[in-house]
């Protein structure tokens, strides 16, 4: 194979040519489609002539015409990867391209593909250059329209971007519709489907008065299950406009909803395309996780129509601006938040977060006004947002840009100090970032850290100064004192000192996770247990037990590899016994609290990671509080049933939780009371919420009883295929010995196709996800994966490419696994006709 240029931020040039309007025709045939392109074309710099170079991999060309007039074959170039014009006009031309595809045989489900009897596209990040050929890069921005033909009785639904113009019927039982989209767009956001589909409508009425109509499709049996993600998108809008001002620019709103798509869910202007699994729900086959991700991507996905779609980004490098404001959005007490639980972050959301937390909401809304204000309709990167974000504050960000262009998390180390002659309390800072490829040395970074600080009731202190490189600082906020202040870390070394503190506090640090770091602090144990028990900032409440189970765990690894005898900490027993039975405590908060770091955190922070002994640890801490607290779960499983009627809310979500993680510890016994509890909640469960934990619960461990109820399961939901998905999973990720030849005997199971991504990413994905099967010593996990990448990479690249990623961190291991999976990885990149995307992450595997 050509092996791809690895391309640097460094090497962006802006295009020689901007496209200005595209007209597409898609005539969709059973054996082929004829895709007919126009394209406006206009170059960058009036009246200079240079080769236009247009992306088309394997595409098979039939016309190109120049203003009309047929090219000669020593006009063009055309190779396996592209189109190229060698002297195009000097002035504002029209191209026009015919190119014929097979969607049919596009088993990578990228570009225009055909699957479960639909027409379908995914476009981001490469893909609309399978379809045509075009400079597919996200700062060519054009108006599109889009006609589509296809026969009327196998693809009554035709659907594309923008406003519906005209439709109407054709000769031979076929029939068409126009569709054009008055904003202009980068190709990535080009969608088309057609197929046999039905629609839930419904309307929304923006804050102007507009009246939006609201779409979403799927196949006739699935529409009953779309009522919650239409709920979820009216949600949406209205938030966005309250919070943001943002209003709704088209009068159609189009989701469509597919069994066979790569990712989970796809911004397309005004058709947003998801992943079956984000759409459809009912209580009798989704769980509260389900309802909680439908509810959040339905709104990730709408709320891109302003930060990633009216404003889009100009180059790939820059994909965090658009993700990652879209990501702080939606969780950022949108619809689907609640304050208590502690989100999961991605880089770019924290950075823009970090924004947030500096200039106050207010602020972050006057950046973000000026934001859209100036860049409106175009391809932008993160120092336009900087710029938006500062000038619109008159804020001095000194060097925060640094966020964006070094790689890596700093480490923070944090060192405390009281005086109590001078009532002042101290915090030392002093920052790190590692070292990365490329990056040898690193400098200090922008930190925004929020801090409170206790007193020995466990109340917040009043903060009123600090004390900072020869200033006196005032925290007040309208003169009076402050709870939480936000402290300005910007050297390698600074120290903060507070004034006016009347004993020794215990500090909060890092309050609602106000910067991407990892802490180090001078924190005691007794210090962590007090801020469990009495921090009002859910998250340092939350981290500080994640903190205390990480060291405990870490020490009792070391124990098993001693060989020396386990023994659970009294303390941190007490600690999960008063937040279990914390009575003023919200449940989901207590769910989190005793829900232990997972294998994978403990084995981050090893410097030679262990799969086994972390297991073995995590396997002995969890059945020790079984055991040891085993009445206290058995009154919280009691306490939290109910035979009530579904209701998707955050109290009857909490109680689930709280209920369903109680019967997973007591699970952990294998006692016969604990058994039939569990099968008793199996039996009487009202959701899937419910039934899927009592299945989870029993399915720990190896029995009959395991066997039965997994076969009684699958009985019960075989012909929805959303359930079986998890059914695959639960026993992929499972820790029972040997798993590995469960999971091959699972490949053959008729519900399993290797070309849906769902299924893949459900039993091989959750293979992958269980340290103890996927790492075994004997190399039969790294074995299983090798070759089923292979298999997968004929079929669909893009899947496999995520699946290969599980070895990237092969080096975090003992020598005797890293042998292991750099044989599997080099047998990978031996392999004849690998395709792009597994060459780039096996070979960036082996090289880190």
């Amino acid at each position: 194979m050509e092996v791809p240029k690895e391309i640097f931020l460094k090497d962006y040039k802006e295009p020689d040519y901007f496209f200005d309007a595209v007209d597409l025709k898609f005539s969709l045939g059973e054996d082929k489609t004829i895709v007919c392109s126009k394209i406006t074309v206009s170059p960058r710099v009036e009246g200079v002539s240079c080769p236009l170079s247009l992306d088309g991999p394997d595409l098979k060309l039939l016309s190109i015409k120049v203003n009309g007039t047929e090219l000669k074959k020593e006009d063009f170039h055309l190779d396996s990867r592209h189109l190229t014009l060698l002297s195009p006009p000097a002035g504002v031309f029209s191209l026009e391209i015919v190119t014929e595809i097979s969607p049919q045989n596009n088993t990578s489900l990228e570009g225009l593909y055909k699957s479960s009897g639909n027409f379908c596209t995914q476009c981001e990040a490469e893909g609309f250059r399978r379809i045509t050929f075009y400079q597919d890069r996200p700062d060519v921005m054009a108006k599109y329209t889009c006609q589509i033909e296809a026969d009327k009785t196998l693809y009554p639904v035709l659907l594309s971007n923008g406003n519906l113009i005209e439709e109407g019927d054709l000769e031979g039982g076929r029939h068409y519709a126009l569709w054009e989209d008055p904003f202009k767009k980068p190709s990535y956001l080009f969608a088309l489907v057609a197929g046999q589909l039905v629609s839930r409508d419904d309307t929304f009425v923006t804050c102007s008065g507009r009246k939006v109509s609201l779409k979403i499709w799927t196949p006739a049996q699935d529409l009953p299950k779309t009522a919650h993600a239409m709920d979820s998108l009216k949600a949406a809008m209205k938030w966005d406009e309250e919070v943001f001002g943002l209003e709704y620019d088209l009068d159609l709103f189009n989701i469509v909803a597919v069994p066979d798509f790569n990712m989970g869910a796809m911004e397309n202007k005004s058709l947003n395309i998801f992943n079956s699994k984000l759409v459809l729900a009912s209580p009798e086959t989704a769980t509260d996780a389900d309802y909680a991700a439908i509810l959040g991507i339905i709104g990730h996905e709408y709320f891109h129509n302003w930060t990633g779609n009216r404003v889009t980004c100009r180059n790939w490098f820059q994909l965090s601006l658009k993700e990652g404001l879209t990501v702080f959005r939606d969780q950022d007490a949108g619809p689907m938040a609640h304050p208590v639980r502690p989100h999961s972050y991605i880089k770019g959301a924290e950075v823009v977060r970090m924004y947030k937390t500096l200039l106050g909401q207010s602020g972050f809304r006057k950046g973000m006004d000026l934001y859209f204000k100036r860049h409106d309709g175009q391809a932008v990167t993160c120092e336009d947002f900087f710029a938006a974000m500062r000038d619109a504050n008159d804020a001095d960000f000194a060097n925060f840009l640094l966020w964006y262009s070094q790689a890596g998390t700093p480490c923070v180390k944090v060192t405390s100090s009281y005086n109590p002659e001078a009532c002042t309390f101290s915090l030392k800072f002093s920052q790190d970032v590692p070292p990365t490829p490329g990056q040898p040395v690193k400098e200090p970074m922008f930190i925004p850290v929020a801090v409170g600080l206790l007193d020995s009731n466990g109340k917040d202190m009043p903060l009123t100064s600090v004390y900072h490189e020869g200033l006196l600082q005032a925290v007040t906020s309208n003169g009076q004192p402050v709870s939480t202040t936000v402290l300005q870390v910007t050297k390698k070394e600074e120290e903060f000192v507070f004034s006016d503190v009347s004993e020794r506090p215990i500090p909060s640090i890092l309050r609602g996770y106000s910067a991407p770091i990892r802490l180090d602090s001078d924190l005691t144990d007794d210090d962590l247990f007090f801020l469990l028990a009495n921090d009002c900032d859910e998250f340092n409440r939350w981290e500080s037990g994640q903190v205390l189970a990480r060291k405990l765990m870490l020490n009792l690894v070391s124990d098993f590899q001693q060989d020396k005898p386990l023994v659970l900490n009294p303390k941190f027993v007490d600690g999960v016994k008063r937040t279990l039975c914390g009575s003023t405590l919200d449940k989901e908060f207590i769910a989190k609290v005793i829900f232990l770091p997972g294998e994978g955190e403990i084995m981050d922070m090893m410097r030679v990671a262990d799969p086994d002994a972390v297991h073995a640890v995590h396997s002995f801490v969890r059945k020790e509080l079984a055991l040891q607290l085993k009445n206290d779960f058995l009154s919280t499983v009691k306490n939290n049933s109910s035979s009530e009627e579904y209701l998707f809310n955050h109290h009857n979500m909490a109680r689930r939780a709280l209920k369903n993680l109680a019967l997973a510890y007591l699970a952990l016994l294998e006692e016969p009371e604990i058994t039939e509890l569990a099968l008793q909640e199996y039996n009487t469960a009202t959701n899937m919420t419910d039934q899927f934990a009592a299945v989870a619960a029993i399915a720990q461990k190896p029995s009959k009883v395991r066997d039965d109820i997994l076969s009684d399961f699958y009985k019960k939901w075989e012909h929805d295929f959303l359930v079986v998905n998890k059914w695959f999973s639960l026993q992929a990720m499972s820790d029972i010995p040997g798993n590995v030849e469960n999971v091959k005997n699972l490949l053959k199971h008729p519900a399993f196709d290797m070309c849906n991504p769902n299924k893949v990413y459900a039993l091989i994905g959750g293979f992958c996800g269980s340290p103890v099967s996927f790492h075994a010593k004997d190399g039969s996990g790294y074995k299983f994966l090798g070759e089923i990448v292979l298999q997968l990479d004929k079929i669909n690249p893009q899947v496999a490419s995520r699946m290969v990623s599980a070895f990237s961190r092969w080096r975090r291991y003992d020598e005797t696994r890293q042998a292991l999976a750099k044989a599997q990885l080099e047998m990978i990149m031996s392999a004849d006709g690998l395709s792009e995307n597994v060459f780039e992450i096996a070979s960036k595997s082996l090289a880190s």
